[in-house]
């Protein structure tokens, strides 16, 4: 396998348990959960899924032969973000790593878009209610 074969199954794998939209050859759209994909067809599994005519899934398995687009509709976690409204808090202590997905704050405390996942006490305790308090204002957005 290539290294943009290995990329791509990487990518598409990437939107398992995300929103995604996905239309179909005849122009038909079903929107939900990904939930299973093969690299190898592109046949995908999605919960909770929306059908063309409004109706409500709960499960659809569709052939990858079928699909035209897998688009993904989740908006990106702002992480720069969050990593700036924790720097007003922490200043000179919060490193952002974008590209791995997460922030250090005081070289103990990682935050990813899911929160606070390593360090505890009054600080991470700060930085998880700052995290909360940035997702509840950046939703409606």
């Amino acid at each position: 396998m290539s290294t943009a074969e290995r990329r791509f199954v990487i990518e598409v794998s990437s939107l398992v348990d995300k929103t995604v939209s996905v239309v179909m050859v005849d122009g038909k759209t079903y929107t939900g959960t990904l939930v299973g994909i093969d690299p190898g067809s592109l046949s995908l599994c999605i919960s909770d899924a929306r059908g063309p005519d409004g109706q409500i899934i709960p499960k659809i398995v569709i052939s990858g032969s079928r699909v035209a687009e897998i688009l993904f509709v989740e908006k990106a976690f702002d992480l720069k973000g969050l990593a700036e409204r924790l720097e007003r808090v922490f200043p000179k202590m919060v490193k952002l790593y974008e590209k791995e997905g997460f922030i250090w704050v005081m070289d103990r405390i990682k935050v990813t878009q899911d929160g606070v996942v390593e360090g505890t006490g009054p600080a991470a305790e700060r930085v998880q209610r700052i995290y909360q308090q940035f997702v509840q204002e950046t939703k409606g957005e």
